[in-house]
């Protein structure tokens, strides 16, 4: 079930010869979800063939929780005044937290 992007994404991808780069905003919907080996995140910007796009990405365990250390690690890039993203981002991971050791 996906729900609207409540902020903004920016995805790139670059090779040797391409460069790709596509916004995800507020029109926007995504889709993220655990699953057996990892987790799944899909981005989807509907509409006529010439906008529409998708990035499709599955991290595994291991990816993730290195990732999450090292936004951990990071955190002090965010001010200290900018509150409300330090609380979303707060409250997000204590779902996370409890819901992991409700199994």
């Amino acid at each position: 079930m996906s729900k609207p992007v409540p902020d903004k994404a920016e995805v790139a991808l670059e090779y040797p010869d391409k460069f790709y780069v596509g916004t995800f905003e507020h029109s926007s919907r995504f889709e993220a979800h655990l699953d057996g080996s990892g987790f799944a995140l899909v981005l989807t910007r509907p509409g006529a063939e010439e906008v529409r796009k998708s990035v499709h990405l599955h991290i595994s365990f291991g990816l993730l929780a290195g990732i999450l250390r090292e936004l951990a690690a990071s955190v002090t890039a965010i001010p200290k005044d900018d509150i409300a993203h330090r609380e979303q981002l707060a409250e997000a991971l204590s779902e996370l937290q409890a819901a992991l050791g409700k199994e």
